[in-house]
């Protein structure tokens, strides 16, 4: 996710080069038949314009508004993932009998297969192998080569957590009331892990952004029409202000369907699952200088 504006004009339009292009290609062309070559007839009249232009402006406009409900969708999401991580990591750490003052092994290796599957959850999220990940390799404490067959690794985790809390209530090592509790944080994770995936794999219909690339490629045709008569050379530079605002507006709904992509406008999931290993590292007591620094953003100023 970018978190620094270090771009310029010159930098959005090479990122919009093939609109620049279209753009600039249709107001001179219209300037040069009606100011040069003395087509007259080449005008349109400027109300027509405007109505297109307004509705051309509401349509992509609820596009970019519905793909930044997905996209700001998923940021809550990740918000319930790091609250419901360090619920989580609390509840195991008074629930579950430790060792003396430390934690004990199975209350390390839960907490530690929490992280895993946070980890996991982000390189899946992403189109990433988790077993790729060094990340998720560093912090699975159980053997990977059963999860690799797994068709859901991310459910698969969450079911070894359930089967194994419920096998230390079963042999009395907390109460049922403690294991109704840790059941519902993760019930909490399986209703975020399925909000996620069902903004992942439901992408927005492709005739939002179909429809909305056309209209204004025809309207880039149509605007200098209206104007060239009276803004002369004028419409080269205004046309494409004009036609350049309705294309980014239209963009930037495309970049926002996927909230979990790896481009500049994605969610920092890396850095969040960076910061939710760090956090529950330091509530079992694992010192400073043991653990992975915090991410931070790169010289672009996009957070990963």
């Amino acid at each position: 996710m970018m978190v620094s504006n270090r771009g310029s004009i010159w930098t959005l339009l090479a990122w919009q080069w093939k609109n620049t292009l279209i753009f600039t290609f249709a107001s001179t062309t219209v300037f040069v038949l009606h100011q040069i070559l003395g087509f007259d007839w080449l005008r349109l009249p400027a109300l027509p314009l405007g109505v297109v232009g307004g509705a051309l402006g509401i349509f992509v406009s609820f596009r970019t508004n519905s793909a930044y409900d997905r996209w700001w969708e998923g940021r809550k999401l990740w918000g319930r993932m790091i609250n419901t991580s360090r619920h989580l990591a609390l509840q195991v750490l008074a629930y579950l009998p430790a060792n003396g003052g430390a934690p004990s092994e199975k209350q390390q290796r839960i907490i530690r297969r929490h992280i895993a599957y946070v980890h996991a959850l982000r390189c899946l999220l992403r189109g990433q192998r988790p077993f790729d990940d060094e990340d998720f390799k560093r912090t699975l404490p159980d053997d990977p080569g059963p999860l690799e067959a797994e068709s859901n690794l991310t459910t698969a985790l969450l079911g070894k957590q359930l089967h194994e809390v419920t096998s230390m209530s079963h042999e009395k090592e907390f109460d049922e009331f403690r294991l109704s509790n840790l059941d519902l944080s993760i019930r909490s994770l399986l209703d975020i892990q399925g909000g996620c995936e069902r903004i992942k794999k439901t992408p927005m219909p492709r005739g939002y952004g179909f429809i909305a690339e056309r209209l204004v490629h025809y309207f880039s045709f149509l605007f200098p029409m209206a104007v060239v008569s009276e803004l002369h050379a004028w419409t080269i530079p205004v046309s494409l202000l004009v036609c350049m605002a309705f294309a980014l507006i239209s963009e930037a709904g495309r970049v926002l369907e996927d909230p979990f992509t790896m481009f500049w406008n994605g969610l920092p999931l890396s850095a969040i699952s960076r910061m939710i290993e760090v956090n529950l590292e330091e509530r079992m007591g694992t010192p400073r200088d043991q653990l992975p620094p915090m991410l931070e953003p790169n010289e672009k100023g996009i957070l990963m």
